[in-house]
């Protein structure tokens, strides 16, 4: 039966994720586009920030690089979310942590958080500044990888009746 590996690895995935950063500018919306990569048509993704910003260039580049446009991406908050029934929510910044932990206090939500670094206090050259977005990007994906039960061999399966 080649269909139950699948089934044990889908019933371990959250059917629905949100990822919150800050700003809603980079490392949220760089982790959301991954996870719909990863997982078309599998978990409802969304993500936000503690605060409102602007889509950062820098994330834009990086996300093209492995062939993912975030171009269309608009920032929103907590409060913008049309839908609160998230089974995970992982946060990449302490201040969205805190506004995670108050704002689902009371939902049956698995909150995580998962340290990760501000690509936009890098200084330096152009390289230098983009070398630290794609560590974050790659950071991101294998712990996307990781925690969402992600195998390669079920992703281009056609889909059975």
């Amino acid at each position: 039966m080649t269909d139950v590996p699948e089934l044990e690895e889908e019933e371990k995935r959250p059917g629905a994720v949100l990822f919150t950063c800050s700003f809603n500018a980079v490392r949220s919306p760089m982790a959301a586009a991954i996870a719909r990569h990863l997982f078309p048509g599998k978990i409802y993704i969304a993500s936000a920030g503690a605060r409102r910003g602007e889509l950062d260039p820098f994330a834009v580049a990086v996300m093209e690089e492995i062939g993912l446009d975030i171009t269309r991406h608009r920032p929103q908050t907590f409060e913008d979310l049309e839908d609160e029934s998230f089974d995970l929510v992982i946060t990449l910044a302490p201040d969205a942590h805190h506004r995670a932990l108050d704002l689902f206090r009371y939902n049956a939500v698995d909150v995580e958080y998962w340290p990760t670094s501000d690509p936009t206090l890098a200084s330096g050259s152009r390289d230098h500044i983009l070398e630290e977005y794609r560590a974050v990007r790659d950071y991101l994906m294998a712990r996307i990888k990781k925690r969402l039960n992600w195998n390669p061999q079920f992703q281009t399966a056609p889909a059975r009746a």
